[in-house]
């Protein structure tokens, strides 16, 4: 290794640090909650509709905002823009936690804001900062958010029993939020903005004429509107079953645990082909098959049940973002069709936490609610058809904004 090459691997190895920092922080926020769901609503009186709003405030909150990022990150930089978004993510982590139930729902429209421009910046980031092996580096990111997943959903019970109440366990976690906007500030090496490249950016009108960004933009909404309906219900509908709220706190965040081999093994298996389709089935397969074995199966499967739904969602959500990578030329285009991917993919999959809500609270059985789940698997694997080809969005000698 030359000289000039420990500079960049350095600077490597410290944004490989702090995005994992960072990743970790994206996810308790909405995990946490969860588990907890049963003692806010016995504490502010809100019914199984005003809960589901609560769950569902924060994902539509990441589709309104992502598409922020891009737009932001021309002003700010990306570098001051995530530490933008971690600071809101702070505060928003303080709000939810204050007595006035006005400020849980506000604090967590912050939460939602904060987590949708932040998880909207990473890809590009890798993107740019790692472009030969961004895909792979992708998983390392998604296993950062799934470990953070599995920290929120375990952690949550414990924190809220050994800080005195629910509040203060939400609170905590934006302790953990402070670090990594402190490490992201001062430990960041700052790179000049690029050049603008003529006609070579992709606007938004020219993204939304592109069929491919439609469907990685819908198989992003329909497999992250199922992630969400775990983090916001699957406790609760686990309770229904006859668990408790610490059991089913902990069988969510082991399967969220789980997550963790298949958000970093994920990628490298779309890499044994240029095709992404059949790592895509597997995992929406593994999917279906855990939500079936927890929600509906023998509770002797649980086990089975969370180990499946774990995998399947850890690697369907670790290649969604990858396609984001793998189906754009270069971090520019990376960040636009991030942008309308997880802004339009998020504001799709708040439909989900909210649909659950409204089937609760007409004391519909679990069963129709496990076969409304299994449908948007269905419709996922559908567009992981066609997202999952071999395509690519890039720019012509001339300007235009085409697939390859």
């Amino acid at each position: 290794m030359t000289t000039s090459d420990r500079p960049d691997r350095a600077r490597i190895v410290l944004f490989l640090l702090l995005m994992v920092l960072v990743g970790l922080n994206l996810r308790p926020a909405l995990s946490s909650l969860a588990p907890l769901l049963v003692r806010v609503q016995q504490d502010t009186g809100l019914s199984s509709l005003g809960i589901g709003a609560l769950t569902t405030l924060p994902v539509l909150c990441l589709g309104i905002f992502a598409p922020l990022a891009p737009w932001l990150t021309k002003r700010l930089g990306a570098e001051r823009t995530l530490s933008l978004a971690l600071a809101v993510l702070i505060a928003g982590l303080l709000l939810r936690g204050l007595p006035p139930t006005p400020l849980l729902f506000a604090g967590t429209l912050l939460v939602g804001a904060a987590i949708g421009v932040a998880g909207t910046l990473l890809p590009a980031l890798v993107k740019r900062e790692i472009p030969a092996g961004a895909d792979l580096m992708t998983g390392v990111y998604t296993m950062a958010l799934c470990l953070g997943g599995a920290l929120g959903a375990g952690l949550s019970i414990p924190l809220a029993e050994w800080l005195g109440g629910w509040r203060a366990g939400l609170i905590s976690w934006s302790l953990l939020a402070a670090l990594a906007m402190t490490a992201w500030v001062h430990l960041m090496p700052h790179r000049p903005q690029p050049a603008s490249v003529p006609g070579g950016s992709g606007s938004l009108r020219d993204l939304l004429g592109q069929p491919l960004a439609w469907q990685v933009m819908l198989l992003m909404g329909t497999q992250s509107s199922l992630a969400y309906i775990v983090f916001g219900w699957l406790p609760t509908l686990l309770q229904a079953r006859g668990y408790s709220d610490a059991q089913a706190g902990w069988l969510m965040g082991a399967s969220v645990m789980v997550q963790l081999a298949s958000a970093l093994g994920a990628p490298w298996l779309a890499r044994l082909s240029r095709d992404q389709r059949p790592a895509l089935l597997l995992v929406l397969g593994c999917v279906a098959a855990g939500l079936w074995l927890l929600l509906l199966g023998s509770p002797a499967w649980r086990w089975a049940g969370v180990v499946l739904l774990g995998l399947g969602q850890g690697g369907s959500f670790s290649l969604a973002l990858t396609l984001i990578v793998l189906r754009t030329a270069n971090s520019r285009l990376a960040g636009k069709l991030s942008g309308l991917a997880q802004g339009g993919g998020y504001t799709l999959a708040a439909m989900g936490p909210l649909s659950v809500g409204v089937l609760l609270e007409l004391d519909t059985d679990i069963a129709t609610v496990t076969g409304v789940l299994l449908a948007i698997v269905a419709v996922a694997a559908g567009f992981a058809l066609l997202a999952g080809r071999n395509r690519r969005l890039d720019v012509d000698g001339e300007g235009r904004l085409i697939t390859r």
